[in-house]
């Protein structure tokens, strides 16, 4: 019925009262596939061919 996420800490400048960030990959919250840059934040795995 609920999703289950991974927080970790960090504020957003433009919206007040936001201290915090979701880490996808993990848990319920899917990465991006095919993301090439910045994979790590977005967890996305390292693509086998350039």
């Amino acid at each position: 019925e609920h999703s289950m996420v991974l927080i970790r800490g960090g504020r957003v400048k433009d919206s007040p009262g936001v201290k915090s960030h979701c880490i996808r990959g993990v848990k319920d919250l899917l990465g991006i596939p095919d993301r090439r840059r910045g994979r790590s934040k977005y967890g996305a795995e390292k693509p086998k061919s350039i």
